[in-house]
Parts: structure tokens; C-alpha cells; sequence
């Protein structure tokens, strides 16, 4: 039918009209705030400063101090409000108070990130594993992301207009892990509970997706990734022949965020450079 066809049903830009007049509106996070847990580094760290970039101001939370302030300083570049709360996740009691000065700080949150988590240590055959070394991953990794997500449900139904719900699952979900059981574990169980959550909070125009990472160069990895011999055996197995960073998360915590996602729920988004398809 061609372009005169087209022209029924679309006005065609102005080819006078700047870049900037016909960049996509629905990116453009102005107004809107985000809380990224494990926001200090990391995963966490580059899909906050995409999320500040954009222009949401942002929550982080971390228990590490030192590190919290570091983030802050590199996220205010951006000239995002932010806020670095000290926070563990596992603790109930010290979520609640943690959203609560979110909100007091920020006054809203229209996106919560649950990202926050740690790797399950040394490495030990499934028949040999230590009750306690369970306990202490579910408590961070399912637990923590459970207090987190409620607390931000909660205040998104009571406020009404909708939201953003995230959790940083792993590969690990979906491909066996040997000796990773616990963490394997805490990441299947998370993407199951986003999608009862995306189901549930739909009517409330709620979102819920998990983002799988491949093998990404965090704190976490970062004595595997240095290993020759781990490095060796990974890194061909890459198609895109590198390890991911932090900033690789950038782009899709923005699209969560943003109004472009508003029918886009029960998603498990895997980020890994081809790994797992490879």
C-alpha cells in the first residue's frame, strides 16, 4: 500500500524538527522515584545511575557505610536527589524502617528494584551442606527481597497509580548449579513469586518482572572471574567474548521504570551476553 496509505493513519515528522523534539517521551523519568537495594555496586549501582540519567531521583540501600557514600557521590553527578540508606535486607524490622524514610525523604516510590544479595561462599557438595550456610542465603536472597517487594506493594496500592516491581534473579535459576543449591534456589523461588505478584498487582496496574544476569563482574564474582582456570572454561562459552558490568543493566531498569512498560508484566529478562542460549 505504500506511503500514501501510511499517510491515512500517521503525520510524518517535520524534518526540520531537532533530535530532541522526537526523542521517545515514555524513557523520560522525570518525577518519578526508584529504591535499587545492593544499590551501592554492581548490578545495583549501574541500573541506578541509568535510572538517575533518566531523570528519577533515587534510593539505594546497603550495609555498607563506606560504600554507600561512594555511591551516593557517583550518582549525584547526574543531579538526581539521592538517598544512601544503611539497610539488611533480612531484617524485617529494619526494611520497614528503611521504606519508611524512603518515603519520608523522597516522598514517593514508583519503582523498587530488588537487588540486594549474596553468592552462597565456598563451594560444597549438596551432601554435605551446612543447615546454617542455607539459612543465611534464603534469609538475604528470598527473604529480603520478599520484605522488600511487600513493603513497596503496599505503598503502591495504597497510593494507587500504578507501579514498577523488580527482583535480580541469576542464571542460576534455570541452569543446574552444582554446589550453588541455596542460591539456585533463592533465585527460582524469586522469579515464581514475581509472577504472583505480577498476576495479583496487575489490577492495581502493577508490574512485576525478574532480570537474570549471566556471569557479570561484581564483588560477588570477582574472585571466579580472576581465576585462570574458571575464566578459561566461561569465557569461550560468552559470544560476546567479555564479562558483563554493572552499566549493562542500565537499559532495562530504565524500560521497567518507564511508562513503556506499562503492559509488559511476569517477564524474566536474561542479560548474559548469549550464555545461556550458546
Amino acid at each position: 500500500m505504500g506511503l500514501p496509505y501510511l499517510h491515512r493513519f500517521v503525520t510524518l515528522p517535520d524534518e526540520k524538527l531537532g533530535a530532541s523534539a522526537m526523542a521517545y517521551k515514555p524513557f523520560d523519568l522525570t518525577g518519578k522515584v526508584a529504591l535499587v537495594t545492593g544499590g551501592n555496586s554492581g548490578i545495583g549501582l549501574g541500573m541506578a545511575r541509568a535510572i538517575a540519567e533518566a531523570g528519577a531521583n533515587v534510593a539505594i540501600w546497603g550495609t555498607n557505610p563506606a560504600k554507600n557514600a561512594a555511591a551516593r557521590a557517583h550518582l549525584e553527578e547526574t543531579g538526581a536527589k539521592i538517598l544512601a540508606l544503611e539497610c539488611d535486607v533480612g531484617d524485617e524490622q529494619a526494611v520497614e524502617k528503611a521504606f519508611a524514610t524512603t518515603l519520608d525523604v523522597l516522598g514517593r516510590v514508583d519503582g523498587c528494584f530488588a537487588n540486594a544479595g549474596i553468592g552462597a561462599g565456598r563451594a560444597t557438595p549438596f551432601h554435605e551442606y551446612d543447615t546454617e550456610a542455607w539459612r543465611r542465603v534464603l534469609r538475604v536472597n528470598l527473604d529480603g527481597a520478599m520484605f522488600t517487594l511487600r513493603a513497596a506493594a503496599r505503598h503502591m496500592i495504597a497510593r494507587g497509580g500504578g507501579g514498577r516491581l523488580a527482583g535480580t534473579a541469576s542464571l542460576a535459576a534455570i541452569e543446574g548449579a552444582a554446589r550453588n543449591e541455596h542460591y539456585s534456589a533463592t533465585k527460582g523461588g524469586l522469579i515464581s513469586m514475581l509472577q504472583s505478584i505480577a498476576v495479583e498487582t496487575a489490577r492495581h496496574g502493577i508490574t512485576a518482572n525478574a532480570i537474570l544476569p549471566g556471569w557479570i563482574e561484581t564483588d560477588m564474582t570477582a574472585k571466579s572471574i580472576a581465576n585462570e582456570k574458571f575464566a578459561g572454561n566461561v569465557m569461550p562459552r560468552i559470544p560476546m567474548r567479555r564479562w558483563g558490568t554493572g552499566a549493562d543493566f542500565g537499559g532495562i531498569a530504565v524500560y521497567i521504570m518507564s511508562d513503556a512498560s506499562a503492559y509488559h508484566t511476569g517477564e524474566s529478562f536474561v542479560i548474559d551476553g548469549g550464555y545461556s542460549i550458546f
